[in-house]
């Protein structure tokens, strides 16, 4: 009788052992391990969220000038200037410091100065002179300079639209900087020479008002005014 009921325990476990192993197959397929680029391809470099945002918004700058509407309190309309020092004057409320807010952020901090004199104003902005957007060529391109922002517009596509890569030009490490704050410029370098050989432009950032990209020179360039003449071409054939 004892065996009797060992053999039954027993037969009762090892029926256990199949569902045991079903659910935790069934878990693994349910939940599987989450795996980031970064793992998947360690090689590849992760780049900075930073220089993925694609449709940045404006920010204020000294002299951009701007329409303020309030619909229920006319009478406060105005246009204003932002001042050298990042201030604008309003009307009934004073001196108030919106240099680097985005238009949604200057709604909000002019709806907080009035809310002082007036009840819930509603407030509209309206940008009517501003600083164009722009970026800077520096380096081993054909024309160094600073050109409009029109649109989307590439990092290959802002060197090809100054002038291209010089022959002195070092093509696998093209700077991006980018200023962050008002103490803190970004960097970040771009092998495009390797983007043009694969033919993938994956990696060709978005370029954001204000952008810099510099091109250096490159190791031939660096030493060549204190070669011989007859040894540059032997030294260029050998790189």
């Amino acid at each position: 009788m004892q065996m009797k009921v060992k053999m039954i325990a027993l037969t009762g476990i090892l029926a256990l052992v199949p569902s045991a192993s079903m659910a935790q197959s069934t878990m693994n397929m349910a939940s599987p391990e989450k795996v980031t680029p970064a793992a998947a391809k360690p090689d590849t470099p992760a780049l900075d969220t930073s220089f993925r945002d694609r449709y940045p918004r404006y920010k204020l700058e000294a002299g951009d000038i701007f329409d303020i509407g309030f619909e229920l309190s006319p009478e406060f309309n105005q246009t204003v200037t932002v001042q050298p020092d990042g201030f604008i004057t309003l009307r009934g409320v004073g001196d108030v410091h919106v240099a680097g807010e985005t238009v949604p952020e200057l709604t909000e901090t002019l709806r907080t100065a009035y809310q002082k004199i007036l009840h819930e104003p509603l407030i509209s902005v309206t940008l009517k002179d501003f600083q164009k957007p722009y970026f800077i060529a520096d380096g081993q391109v054909g024309h160094p300079g600073k050109y409009e922002l029109r649109g989307d517009t590439t990092l290959t596509e802002a060197i090809a639209m100054a002038g291209g890569f010089q022959d002195s030009a070092k093509h696998s490490q093209v700077l991006l900087f980018r200023r962050v704050s008002d103490q803190w410029t970004s960097a970040q370098v771009f092998d495009v020479k390797k983007m043009e050989n694969k033919r993938d432009l994956r990696e060709d950032p978005l370029l954001h008002p204000g952008d810099m990209v510099f091109v250096p020179k490159n190791r031939l360039s660096k030493i060549k005014p204190w070669m011989p003449t007859s040894s540059v071409g032997t030294f260029a054939a050998a790189q």
